[in-house]
């Protein structure tokens, strides 16, 4: 081995065909020499052989160094021979040796691919310049000077291949030497290996040194920024050292000192619980160590002012007059007399004990009843503070529950917010649109609410910033909402829910005349003397302009009103204004909802039924028509699958019952029956429209008019029994709105009728049902010859009532 390392290159025969290495992300050049750690099985054989014959090897570059087994397509066909110097077996089984480069050479082809590759290879002689022109001197000093330069911007280069540099006028050799000291990609360094002409590969590795001294500039321009940023930070911070030690010295405030002791005095008067307390004493502690421009120091301060502000021990004192309570109540809304009952139960026991837990109040209704405005009436009957959170779209737990303070920019929920904007812990907190949360991979909010909603455990209700508990137990939530079908179970369970029904015209009548007018007017600026609307016009504006269970429409078709006067009173043409049934189209225009046609007549085949919607009661047309056929039965009108099973059993209750009825039995297999539920644009589905269907079925198969007076509701069996339903009220005052008179419900609903106030039920006749024999009795007209049935069937159904 000491022999072979004292032999020059020239005396070093290579031979034609010899063993391959193929080496990954360097490219290995004559006259370098360098370690190499090879550890794969087919390259330790390549120099197990190279060590036994001549000890060179043929160093091939990967063109993709991830491949773990290349074959010969995956190796740069020129690379260079190199001399195996020393050999080292490393413990994982790995070989350690230096090579020195010798020569370039071209692998052109492979003898052998296993267990190691042989090529035939042909040794590549670079032709060095006999005598070398002024350009080539120049070049040969330009790079040179480039190297210096590179080395002076933070290069690192060793001393020694600088001073071996300065002595190689060989320009072939210099641009070798100068390229593998230049840390370059695998492809540049393959491309200047393979540059035979000795010039132009000294102008190739010049042009890659110039971009390479381009790149040093830029990035020492970068490094003398940041370090400028750094010495102002560390000067800054010594002289506020300096100056806080003259403040000392000449006895004056300290701003540091002064905010801590503040912060500890709002601590102190925040009048927090223990547990708080212990905790925001430990961050005033943390603070005083913090440097005051460090980042975790404004977290702190931000966590503190957090913990001081929000109201620990601070209460409004309940208004505990009944009768005051009552009156603004009273004042504020019209009518609902269940939820002001609830609210005057409350303040009754609150009279009675000092400390008790808030109720949870869940109120359910169509829009437009006045389930937010309700909030801030009992609010401002309590006396309270009123805090109002919608919760529609919601979709993030964080949203309740906070954000840790490990998060940039993390908050509490918005229950504490909401708590810390109304300055007291007992306050009025309306939840709205509960039946309206989301959820998605964020999180559940509604998971996250059964802890705020629940009396025994929202006493210590823990967000996740603060990470300490806070009480809510002495807060009065009211939650809203249109269904209570989508509210989670576990989340109802915790709600005590009142239903707030809609509207009949009467009440809206007083609704419009003792608020809305008098806002619209003060918000329109027009005095009462000016604009007058009679009891007629109203109602016209309610039965004609609008069809809904609240007011919202009504209080814009008012403002239209307003609107429509001031402007006329702006041109100045009118002075005062009465608005009656017979002028209001002028205002307003046309009606937009006119009375269904089938109320003008009876019909057969067409039934009217009653139905709950999310914007309360309406009605609905059930149509049946008979042609010839095989018995088939169509249904239309966008029915869901409940109502399409009610029509099936509809149909077989009515051949069932086909001899009692008055119908042949072989008049189902010859007829088709088309049931229609209009209008076809809107979904409907439900169970309550059974006993219509079947009245529809009956009136369309034995020709009898169905009364259009009569109403009905309910579900029916396959045996002709009447089931209950709910949302009486509702469906009673879609009837009472429509002007029907006589409405058919099940017998078993009769217990309801105590929620429908007594002037609804005053003009209206309500026949109890058990069976559909019932209905069809009350429902289809009666010719000569049934009279005297007809008197027995009411004589019984007196006996029922």
């Amino acid at each position: 081995m000491v022999e072979t390392e004292k032999k020059s290159n020239k005396e070093i025969e290579i031979p034609d065909n010899i063993p391959v290495l193929p080496v990954r992300d360097i490219v290995v050049f004559p006259y370098m020499i360098l370690p190499l750690f090879v550890g794969r099985e087919m390259s330790i054989k390549a120099i197990d052989h190279s060590l036994n014959s001549n000890r060179l090897v043929l160093l091939l570059s990967q063109k993709d160094l991830n491949i773990e087994n290349p074959t010969p397509d995956d190796l740069y066909s020129v690379g260079t021979v190199a001399i195996i110097m020393r050999t080292l077996k490393l413990p994982d089984g790995r070989v350690k040796i230096l090579v020195q480069g010798l020569s370039k050479a071209r692998a052109l082809s492979y003898s052998q691919t296993e267990p190691f590759f042989l090529a035939n290879i042909e040794k590549i002689v670079e032709k060095k310049p006999q005598t070398l022109t002024i350009e080539d001197e120049a070049q040969i000093r330009t790079i040179k000077e480039q190297l210096d330069r590179s080395v002076s911007l933070g290069k690192t280069i060793l001393p020694d291949i600088m001073g071996t540099v300065e002595n190689i006028d060989d320009p072939g050799r210099l641009a070798d030497l100068i390229a593998s000291n230049l840390g370059l990609k695998t492809e540049q360094a393959q491309e200047v290996l393979e540059t035979i002409n000795p010039m132009k590969k000294l102008k190739r590795v010049s042009e890659i040194l110039g971009r390479e001294i381009e790149l040093l500039i830029v990035q020492q321009k970068i490094q003398s920024e940041a370090r400028g940023e750094i010495d102002k930070t560390q000067r800054e911070y010594f002289l506020r050292e300096q100056l806080k030690a003259i403040q000392k010295e000449l006895g004056s405030i300290d701003e540091r000192a002064e905010e801590i002791k503040e912060l500890s005095k709002k601590i102190e008067d925040a009048k927090m619980p223990e547990k708080v307390m212990k905790e925001a004493e430990k961050q005033i502690r943390r603070l005083e160590k913090m440097h005051p421009d460090s980042a975790e120091s404004a977290t702190v301060r931000t966590y503190l002012d957090w913990l001081v502000e929000l109201p620990w021990s601070k209460s409004t004192t309940d208004n505990l007059d009944i009768k005051a309570a009552e009156k603004v109540l009273n004042d504020d809304h019209y009518d609902l007399e269940k939820v002001k009952e609830r609210i005057l139960e409350y303040l009754s026991v609150r009279k009675l004990k000092e400390k008790m837990k808030g109720p949870i109040l869940c109120f359910i209704g169509p829009p437009g009843v006045g389930k937010t405005s309700l909030g801030r009436s009992i609010a401002r009957a309590l006396g309270r503070e009123f805090v109002r959170m919608s919760l529609g779209g919601m979709r993030d737990e964080a949203e309740i529950r906070g954000h840790r303070r490990t998060y940039v920019g993390a908050l509490p929920g918005r229950i504490v917010q909401g708590i810390k904007t109304s300055g007291t812990n007992n306050p009025i907190f309306m939840l709205d649109e509960i039946d309206k949360i989301g959820m998605d991979f964020r999180g559940d909010p509604s998971s996250a609410l059964l802890e705020v909603l629940d009396p025994e455990q929202n006493n210590s209700f823990v967000d996740h910033y603060l990470a300490v508990p806070f009480d809510l137990s002495k807060v009065m939530f009211i939650t809203t909402g249109n269904l209570v079908d989508t509210i989670p179970n576990p989340l109802r369970d915790r709600m005590e829910i009142i239903y707030l029904s809609g509207y009949t015209k009467e009440e809206k009548l007083g609704i419009a005349k003792n608020y809305l007018i008098p806002k619209q007017l003060e918000e329109h600026g027009i005095n009462s003397k000016i604009l007058k609307i009679t009891d007629s016009g109203l109602i016209n504006i309610i039965s004609q302009y609008t069809r809904e269970a609240g007011v919202r429409n009504l209080e814009r078709e008012i403002a239209h009103l307003c609107r429509k006067v001031a402007k006329k009173i702006a041109e100045g043409k009118e002075k005062t204004f009465v608005i009656k049934a017979k002028n209001l189209h002028r205002y307003l225009g046309v009606p937009k909802f006119l009375p269904e046609e089938e109320m003008e007549k009876d019909e057969i085949g067409v039934a009217t039924g009653l139905a709950w919607t999310e914007t309360g009661g309406d009605i609905i047309y059930v149509e049946a028509t008979t042609m010839k056929g095989k018995g088939h039965l169509t249904l239309t009108g966008q029915l869901g699958d409940i109502m399409k099973e009610s029509a099936q059993a509809a149909l077989s209750y009515v051949r069932s019952r086909a001899k009692k009825i008055g119908i042949k039995d072989d008049v189902f297999s010859k007829t088709d029956i088309h049931i229609h539920v209009p209008a076809g644009a809107t979904p409907k589905d439900g169970p309550s429209a059974g006993i219509t269907m079947a009245t529809s079925i009956a009136s369309a198969f034995t020709n009898k008019p169905v009364n259009k007076n009569t109403a009905m509701t309910g579900e029916v069996t396959l045996r002709g029994r009447v089931l209950p339903i709910g949302g009486l009220k509702e469906k009673t005052l879609a009837a009472k709105r429509m002007g029907i008179k006589k409405v058919i419900i099940p017998k078993r609903n009769r217990k309801d009728l105590e929620d429908i106030p007594k002037y609804v039920k005053k003009d209206m006749d309500f026949v109890f049902a058990d069976t559909m024999d019932d209905v069809l009795n009350v429902a289809l007209k009666k010719d000569h010859r049934q009279k005297n049935q007809l008197v027995s069937n009411q004589k019984r159904q007196k006996s029922i009532h």
